[in-house]
């Protein structure tokens, strides 16, 4: 797929088919983390392909996707203890503030992450690239899940595809940040 705003199949002229110009964000990342990482459930394909952007950043609506366990302290905890892991997401609204959030993960050590929440769901920050322009805007919600999943195909069709027909159909983004924790 060209590159292309995520919520339109229009692309722009300069759009690029990173398969076709060979461009990859990183060959071989998923069979990198196999090796490095024994007994990691990693199937996808050889190619990551690098994405341009659509239209230019000061311009674009940025949405924050994290793998970090960040959510409203309202809201309903993460399943943490579950061998298989927790197959669902939280929407953390962009505007929240710190003291608003809480990281529900077992699986890293987040003791800097309690008292700088930025170091892994960078929200005022990108707020404040927002407020400076550098940035269009922020979409109204962000997302967050737990990324200890032990079952690929189920998380793929769950988390992934709910966070994606979310980003695209209710959020109107035009840039995904990713922050794996």
């Amino acid at each position: 797929m060209a590159a292309a705003n995520l919520h339109s199949s229009k692309t722009t002229e300069s759009s690029v088919d990173p398969r076709e110009s060979g461009t990859q964000l990183r060959p071989g990342l998923w069979q990198t983390i196999n090796e490095r990482y024994p007994g990691s459930m990693i199937t996808k394909s050889k190619f990551i392909p690098l994405a341009r952007f659509a239209k230019p950043l000061k311009d674009s609506t940025v949405c924050l996707i994290s793998s970090c366990g960040v959510h409203l302290k309202r809201d309903r905890p993460m399943e943490v203890a579950h061998p298989l892991g927790d197959f669902s997401f939280r929407r953390v609204p962009s505007d929240a503030r710190q003291p608003d959030l809480i990281i529900h993960q077992l699986k890293y050590p987040h003791d800097d992450a309690d008292v700088d929440i930025n170091v892994i769901f960078p929200i005022e920050r990108l707020q404040d690239l927002a407020a400076e322009g550098v940035i269009g805007g922020l979409t109204r919600n962000f997302f967050s899940f737990i990324g200890y999943n032990m079952d690929p195909e189920r998380f793929e069709a769950t988390v992934a595809e709910g966070i994606a027909r979310a980003v695209d159909e209710e959020e109107r983004a035009d840039v995904a940040l990713l922050a794996p924790a």
